[in-house]
């Protein structure tokens, strides 16, 4: 572990030293390749800087230990000691985690698609609840998301399309991705029972032009006259557009703008999301075959989690956790879910690289 965390350091001291040229101000991609690459890498040298004063600080306290005579500051020095033993196996544990390989897609920002599924109109009110539910957690993380579709069913919400910003989206939320079943009482249940409905999430990374570039010759454009419920017209222009991938099959219909070009900007951005999340997910089972590193991340179909809300309980059926915070969770309080995901990943990641 020390020969790769001193490779580290000079890596991180190299880079440093190169935000110092002042030449390189004048070559932006080049800047912005030096300054993300020494972020990532920042965490490591301040772990490891309070890991050699750590140890500095064992030594001098058994030092002081077989030297002092006087028992009052021996038995300072014990605790001392003590104290610092704890703290540095602590922190040779989050070292070890910080020095595993990263997902290179974890910073990327995100595309959330959250539909209904089974249940009816029950469905359609529990993609609400979600949607609050992500969006107070967004607030929390300071995640910009915007609305890039929104369809709405009689009771509620058919589909919703989030376009997600911030620092590391994708390691926060891939893990939501599967079907979510929810249990309770509806609004619309006279006779008090429990009924069982499911929604879907998907979690799409967003890709940088010069990863994955769309070719415009395997995408053929649609465009169509607006309708609303029933089949009325709502707009009488042609400002409807439905892009298809070709090679693929996948297809992308937009209404929600007046303005074709609008809803064709937004289908494409949907378009492109969902095929680069195809190219990911396949290379992502090509991996998991001789990897021990899966929490279910690639499955769309599989069942995640289960809101039950008559016992206050969430449970995530893939690591086997329950809690009985249904409550905080859904008003956006996700941190004890996800860094709970999060803990189990890097754990099975660390069993694998010390095996």
């Amino acid at each position: 572990m020390f020969d790769k965390l001193e490779k580290v350091i000079q890596k991180f001291n190299s880079l440093t030293d190169k935000l110092g040229d002042p030449t390189l101000y004048d070559r932006p991609q080049e800047l912005k390749e030096v300054n993300t690459e020494r972020s990532h890498l920042e965490p490591i040298a301040i772990a490891y800087q309070q890991y050699k004063k750590l140890r500095d600080d064992i030594v001098g306290a058994k030092d002081l230990l077989h030297q002092e005579t006087d028992p009052e500051m021996k038995e300072m020095a014990r605790e001392e000691l003590s104290q610092n033993e704890a703290l540095m196996t602590k922190l040779e544990q989050e070292i070890k985690i910080l020095l595993l390989p990263k997902n290179p897609i974890d910073d990327k920002n995100v595309m959330v698609e959250i539909r209904a599924g089974a249940g009816g109109d029950e469905a359609s009110i529990f993609v609400g609840d979600v949607l609050r539910m992500y969006q107070n957690y967004f607030r929390d993380l300071g995640f910009k998301s915007e609305f890039v579709t929104i369809s709405e069913g009689d009771h509620g919400l058919k589909e919703v399309i989030l376009s997600v910003q911030g620092d590391k989206v994708y390691s926060k939320l891939k893990y939501e991705s599967g079907v979510h079943r929810v249990q309770r009482v509806p609004k619309t249940e006279a006779q008090g029972r429990v009924h069982t409905s499911t929604i879907t999430v998907a979690v799409l990374p967003e890709a940088d032009e010069v990863e994955f570039e769309l070719n415009m010759n395997d995408v053929r454009v649609d465009v169509y006259r607006s309708g609303g419920s029933g089949g009325q017209s709502v707009n009488t222009t042609d400002s409807a557009v439905r892009v298809t991938h070709i090679p693929t099959g996948t297809v992308v219909a937009i209404q929600d703008e007046k303005s074709q070009h609008k809803n064709k900007d937004k289908a494409l951005k949907i378009l492109r999301a969902r095929i680069y999340d195809k190219m990911v997910q396949e290379q992502h089972a090509k991996e998991s075959a001789n990897r021990k590193d899966q929490v279910g991340t690639g499955d769309r179909s599989e069942r995640i989690r289960t809101y039950n809300f008559p016992q206050g309980r969430l449970t995530d059926h893939r690591i086997n956790l329950t809690l009985y915070s249904l409550e905080k969770i859904i008003e956006g309080d996700m941190a004890p879910v996800v860094d709970a995901l999060i803990a189990h990943h890097q754990a099975l990641l660390l069993q694998g690289h010390e095996e």
